[in-house]
């Protein structure tokens, strides 16, 4: 029998008046809102209806942002009758995943997703660590690559193995001006520096990944209804602790979305239905495979067309 997924975007995908349909004053999942406002002692709500964009960008504003929209999405696809039977999220998103499978609750959730940000935010100072997307050049090859530079003192890997081409790495500023180079050199058709923070998804997070690891021992972790496909190792968890210990790990490791998509199909997924602004994993997942077939939902409109899809699904 065919199987839905819904899979959850990260950081980056975030803009001003996401998800407004859903938890803008009066609407019918508010509550996320307020209980994120509630629990952060911001009015993260007005920042996310009314931007600046800039404010809103931050990483401690994004994560809990891009959870409470993901959140809200996700509890009007389950009030139409909308389930899924494994869900998954790119780095951040793997939050909102463990939220729509009741393994965290939404408001330890956004209270640890801004404090990871703040985290991930102290862990390197500004200017020290970049990140830059390499297309077309295989994992292997670029594998050599961060290795030969980070062996030179100057820490870069992989970070995002997103979908067959195109993959991310993280390091040091140096180490990934020195990887952009060397996977030219290699053959990779274009290097792209990427408008971010910090190196995510590298080694140099791992002082981020200490405090992480305290502020998760502080909160209560349930067993999964359905599997979430975790990032770190691509394969279906439903235990608390081994969900605990890869949040942890999956800061300071490589983001595994074109293995964990390729998972779900081998488990019988067919339709994913991506909850959150901007539709960065529709794209990747056809890219991975052309067959999937992928839906977004960001507002009443599409949420009301990803219904009548899948309650015809089987």
């Amino acid at each position: 029998m065919s199987k839905i997924a819904f899979v959850f975007p990260g950081q980056g995908s975030q803009k001003v008046g996401m998800a407004s349909e859903f938890i803008g004053n009066g609407a019918a999942f508010s509550s996320f809102a307020d209980e994120a406002d509630s629990r952060l002692g911001i009015e993260l709500s007005k920042l996310m209806q009314d931007g600046p964009q800039e404010e809103l960008t931050l990483t401690y504003h994004a994560q809990p942002a891009l959870l409470t929209a993901g959140a809200a999405i996700d509890a009007a696809l389950k009030e139409a009758g909308i389930r899924p039977d494994y869900a998954a999220g790119h780095s951040l998103g793997e939050y909102s995943a463990l939220v729509s499978a009741g393994v965290l609750s939404f408001g330890d959730a956004a209270e640890t997703v801004h404090r990871r940000g703040l985290y991930m935010n102290e862990a390197v100072p500004a200017g020290e660590g970049s990140m830059a997307a390499i297309l077309g050049l295989g994992a292997e090859e670029l594998q050599r690559v961060t290795e030969d530079v980070t062996g030179e003192g100057h820490p870069v890997q992989p970070a995002n193995l997103n979908c067959p081409g195109q993959i991310v790495i993280s390091g040091s500023k140096r180490g990934v001006e020195l990887a952009c180079e060397a996977a030219k050199a290699a053959g990779a058709k274009r290097a792209i520096p990427l408008d971010v923070s910090g190196p995510f998804h590298s080694t140099l997070m791992k002082p981020a990944a200490q405090k992480l690891q305290a502020q998760l021992d502080s909160v209560g972790f349930g067993q999964a209804i359905f599997p979430v496909v975790a990032n770190v190792t691509a394969e279906p968890v439903r235990d608390p602790e081994q969900t605990k210990q890869l949040l942890v790990e999956q800061l300071y490791s490589p983001v595994r979305w074109e293995e964990s998509v390729r998972k779900m199909l081998d488990l019988g997924v067919t339709l994913f239905i991506e909850c959150g602004p901007g539709g960065v994993l529709s794209g990747l997942i056809r890219k991975i495979d052309r067959s999937a077939t992928v839906l977004r939902v960001e507002d009443m409109e599409t949420l009301n067309k990803a219904v009548e899809t899948a309650k015809g699904w089987s």
